[in-house]
């Protein structure tokens, strides 16, 4: 009975995480560039259970009785990398990235291609929200602050809101002076990219390269914004399902339970 009692307890626990995962989805419905968090459950490996020095049509030994299941758990979320739709601002410092011809990883998993910015401990971060800002300096900045990088590495100078971005990410101030080009960055496997808020993604594994130089193609729409790519009609129908589930799983839990207190308090009375 006790293995009941894991194995329920196990499903609840996936279904809470499965849950925070998916109000948090739920959450940033809004967020220009968001992508949405996947997480497959699986089970763990079956168990194969034996009775130890019995007597069976072949003599002393063991005989198997028959197999366990060990309750299930979340796999480790991953980002759904799809584009999301374009919106049309009319703002110059709104810029959307649009997917063209992006190649595929040796997996054959769709790869990625981001905003090349600086975090806030000074090293390159990810985004893919294009809801940017020029902050009191004149650089291009996204919405928290972080500097939008250029194909060398370093910020970019635009002056004031009023500069112009070609479709191939060259910046020209209002003055017609051409101040640099935005950086966009390749991820051959998106999976190597782990959040880290505020829409900024972390590599782990270094520094990625530029999109051009990965055969990636693309194009930046000026005055558009990537929504969110989270289906809220979908996303609410899952959450509502993960929240039966966890229910289910605390009855079983509460009827192991009161069988158990039943075993205690009656089964081993005596008289």
């Amino acid at each position: 009975m006790l293995r009941g009692f894991y194995s329920a307890a196990s499903g609840m626990i996936t279904q809470q995480r499965k849950t925070e995962m998916l109000n948090n989805n739920i959450s940033n419905v809004n967020t220009p560039g968001f992508k949405e968090d996947k997480g497959a459950i699986r089970t763990f490996p079956e168990m194969l259970l034996q009775a130890k020095n019995t007597t069976g049509q072949k003599g002393q030994g063991s005989h198997p009785i028959g197999d366990l299941a060990a309750g299930v758990y979340m796999q480790e979320k991953t980002a759904n990398t799809m584009q999301g739709d374009l919106q049309e601002t009319g703002n110059a410092v709104d810029i959307a990235i649009l997917n063209g011809n992006i190649p595929e990883n040796e997996a054959g998993d769709p790869s990625s291609i981001y905003f090349a910015v600086t975090n806030d401990e000074g090293e390159t971060g990810y985004s893919r929200n294009g809801n940017l800002a020029v902050d009191g300096s004149g650089f291009l900045t996204t919405s928290q602050g972080h500097y939008i990088q250029g194909t060398d590495g370093q910020p970019i100078a635009v002056g004031n809101e009023r500069f112009t971005l070609s479709r191939d990410g060259i910046v020209t101030t209002e003055d017609g002076e051409q101040v640099g080009e935005m950086a966009i960055a390749y991820a051959e496997n998106s999976d190597d990219l782990v959040k880290e808020g505020s829409g900024l993604y972390r590599s782990e594994n270094g520094e990625l390269p530029l999109a051009g130089e990965a055969g990636a193609d693309y194009q930046l729409q000026q005055g558009f914004v990537e929504r969110s790519n989270v289906d809220a009609t979908q996303t609410m129908g899952e959450l509502t399902s993960s929240y039966r589930n966890f229910e289910s799983n605390q009855k079983i839990l509460q009827s192991y339970d009161q069988s158990m207190q039943r075993a205690v308090n009656e089964v081993g009375r005596l008289g």
